[in-house]
């Protein structure tokens, strides 16, 4: 099983790397940028529905409590109705996964995860509503597209060549090996988007939790508990895969001052929403069994990873443009 599966990732990998770049320019409807084309709408979905269940088992399943994920994702949906263009229409899922890390992350297609450890860091539910609009951001302005299309040969042959060692030999020396190569040279890949499209994905998410009267200082709050989290969590993946918290929230500041977000801050017509998140998430989730100590992705997960999000984490200099 794990020289087919494995194999037929080598495959995919080589595959998605020889089509960079051969389906031409669309403008995306939240960004007003014209993108280049690596992956279609289509393959979007297909791919982020591909690797979804695994995601969730890998990452210690969905945490127990249909009040918790329900809250998530009837927050999650509210705010993926008032995306761009063609987005409401994606088959948008929120996934509560039952580990202790401290992270969030979404699949192209609008396949979003939060962790029971980052949802147990948050007091309200405008700090909630931040980061699922944040990774809805990441969606809508197919930032994976992006990274993907400034992928380069060698790094998408290298990864597909190493994942193919293993399999190919079926031994469990060289699986060993071509894993390690990609733990130490592709989670820079698979968790680090560019400084401009966590910063983008940032506006986002604070222009979807407005939209539905959630308060925008609810996106500065989440980066005050995260960088209060951080200094006894610094392993934690989202601290490895994000700006300092510092930066954001000065950026974040400048953005509150400024319309439409400065007429929000002072009025009650944008919630924070303290008691409802502590009644169908923080109360909940201190009546649950412990989260599994380890719920980590294994090296076939972290490579199915890597071919979701292939890219360089760094939008400059890929030598590829559309015209605008």
């Amino acid at each position: 099983m794990r020289r087919s599966r494995a194999a037929a990732l080598a495959v995919s990998l080589v595959t998605l790397g020889s089509s960079v770049g051969m389906t031409g320019c669309s403008t995306n409807a939240t960004t007003g940028r014209s993108q280049f084309n690596a992956l279609s709408r289509s393959d979007e979905i297909s791919l982020g529905a591909q690797l979804q269940p695994q995601f969730v088992q890998e990452m210690g399943g969905e945490v127990n409590d249909p009040v918790v994920t329900g809250y998530v994702a009837r927050i999650g949906q509210l705010m993926a109705a008032q995306t761009e263009g063609d987005n409401p229409s994606l088959p948008w899922s929120f996934t509560v996964v039952n580990t202790m890390q401290v992270n969030a992350f979404a699949l192209p297609g609008g396949k979003v995860f939060m962790t029971r450890g980052l949802l147990s860091e948050m007091t309200n539910e405008a700090q909630l509503a931040a980061v699922l609009g944040h990774e809805i951001g990441h969606v809508t302005a197919r930032h994976t597209n992006d990274r993907m299309v400034n992928a380069t040969a060698a790094n998408v042959l290298g990864t597909a060549a190493a994942i193919a060692v293993g399999a190919a030999t079926d031994s469990s020396v060289a699986t060993d090996v071509a894993a390690t190569a990609f733990r130490t040279g592709g989670n820079l890949v698979v968790l680090k988007y560019s400084r401009d499209q966590e910063s983008e994905a940032d506006s986002l998410g604070m222009r979807y939790m407005s939209r539905v009267n959630y308060n925008p200082v609810g996106a500065r709050q989440v980066q005050e508990v995260l960088k209060r989290v951080s200094g006894g969590k610094q392993g934690s993946e989202f601290f490895a895969s994000h700006p300092l918290s510092e930066t954001r929230i000065q950026r974040i500041n400048e953005e509150l001052k400024k319309p439409p977000y400065q007429a929000m801050v002072d009025n009650p017509q944008f919630r924070l929403g303290e008691e409802e998140f502590r009644q169908n998430v923080l109360i909940r989730l201190a009546q649950l069994p412990p989260a599994p100590k380890e719920a980590r992705l294994s090296p076939e997960a972290q490579a199915e990873l890597a071919l979701a999000h292939a890219g360089c984490g760094n939008n400059h200099g890929s030598g590829m443009a559309c015209a605008k």
